[in-house]
């Protein structure tokens, strides 16, 4: 439900926080209910109905924190309709919305911790939620519509998108010029090159690429920019226009298939990505056809390179990492567990405990000095509770030797990092890591 933060939050906003909080006391202002709802009225409504268990309401919503705005639904595209379900906690969001009439304007307060952690099912907050801290719903009730209603409406929505996928499918092939026929099934295989050799067999593996798109262009997926996948032919993989294009391929064959939905993901959709009655474009390569003996000798001299890879790679660890400390001038000593602890501005705040959850910026290098990834390139600190195995060992160890506002340089060998886990191209098996880390904050 949370899109996105906002930095600023609304006169309006502001107006309702200062007539429903103060400084010391967050639910000043508000009335406590009998089911525990902190609640404030600022319109009343009309009419004696109020939404019943398995209802769904069809709500203006903002929900913040003190001079935070993290989602406001006149934002989205649609109106917002949510289900009334048993209430999470006490005094949470359900159990308000079962008191209202429609035309009723409210604010609801409750700790922010219980709507991450209970209703939400997070595993930590996120980073911009205090422990303990308030929040507010500011809600209108606007409609009140049965389970039924939901249904019926539904699949009403659904008979027209299915009827605009043909008027978006039939504009596509004009404005393509496309004029290969459909297979029978409705499958649309268009051959940009043909392959050679004979078709694949039941039970050969398969070399493929494949790139996804919807038909109003949005990309999916695509593996052209790396290693071609496996697929066994006549097992079920993608969808079912995809696995039929493969039976017109053979090896160095590259095609573009259109496949509607009744061969994809039909009136169900895939998640929040692909809406139901939604047809696919495909961009798809044979690069190879291998029998099941001959993908299986591949199988085992990769897997045989890939140990002995790893191998030289355990065997040179340690002459890496001391290069590493060679060449910066390293004079710290490693602990017992060989970590490199190199402070680089010494904190003032809270010591860092176990059990405590931090906040922390980072920077993930390589031992040859890749930069792999930045937790400020991505905008978004990380938080986690120290001591509890959340994160590799590495940073359990040696994070409990900082305060807030400390920074350091951490080198950790692969024993407390990954160890022999191949995770991607740049942290290969025993692969050694260097960390940039600044500890933000220290909560209980």
């Amino acid at each position: 439900m949370i899109r996105k933060i906002f930095k600023a939050t609304s006169l309006t906003v502001m107006a309702l926080y200062l007539m429903t909080a103060c400084t010391n006391n967050p639910y000043t202002g508000f009335t406590k209910t009998k089911e525990g709802v902190y609640i404030t009225y600022h319109q009343r409504g009309e009419g004696d109905e109020t939404p019943q268990l398995n209802d769904f309401v069809a709500l203006d919503m903002i929900y913040r924190l003190k001079d935070t705005v993290i989602f406001n639904s006149l934002e989205l595209y649609e109106p917002l309709e949510i289900p009334v379900i048993v209430p999470t906690f006490q005094g949470d969001l359900y159990a308000a919305l079962q008191m209202m009439h429609i035309g009723d304007s409210v604010t609801v307060a409750f700790p922010a911790d219980s709507f991450y952690l209970v209703t939400a099912g997070m595993q930590q907050l996120p980073d911009f939620i205090k422990a303990g801290e308030p929040m507010f719903f500011d809600i209108k009730l606007k409609a009140i519509k049965t389970a039924e209603q939901v249904r019926y409406e539904y699949r009403e929505q659904l008979q027209k998108m299915k009827i605009q996928e043909q008027e978006v499918l039939q504009a596509y092939l004009e404005d393509q010029k496309i004029t290969v026929k459909p297979t029978a099934s409705g499958l649309y295989y268009i051959e940009e090159v043909r392959g050679t050799g004979p078709r694949p067999k039941e039970g050969d593996v398969l070399k493929v690429h494949i790139a996804i798109s919807m038909i109003e262009g949005f990309p999916l997926i695509s593996t052209f920019d790396q290693e071609p996948m496996d697929v066994v032919y006549g097992e079920p993989f993608d969808t079912e226009g995809f696995d039929e294009a493969l039976g017109y391929m053979r090896s160095g064959s590259r095609a573009k298939l259109i496949v509607p939905s009744h061969l994809a993901f039909d009136s169900l959709g895939q998640g929040q990505i692909i809406p139901p009655y939604s047809t696919l474009l495909y961009d798809v390569e044979l690069k190879r056809i291998l029998s099941p003996a001959e993908a299986e000798k591949e199988r085992e001299k990769a897997q045989q390179q890939a140990e002995k890879l790893a191998e030289e790679a355990r065997l040179n660890e340690q002459e890496k990492i001391d290069q590493y400390i060679q060449q910066h001038n390293i004079q710290e000593q490693p602990t017992e567990n060989g970590i490199y602890y190199i402070e680089t501005e010494k904190g003032q705040g809270k010591q860092a405990e176990n059990g405590k959850m931090v906040k922390v910026h980072y920077t993930l290098y390589n031992i040859e000095g890749k930069q792999l990834q930045s937790s400020k390139d991505m905008g978004q600190a990380f938080t986690f509770t120290l001591g509890q195995g959340q994160v590799i060992k590495g940073w359990d160890e040696a994070l409990l030797l900082m305060k807030e506002g400390g920074k350091a340089k951490i080198i950790l060998p692969s024993s407390q990092a990954y160890g022999a886990n191949d995770r991607n191209p740049d942290i290969p098996p025993y692969s050694p890591l260097v960390f940039e880390v600044e500890l933000i904050e220290v909560n209980n």
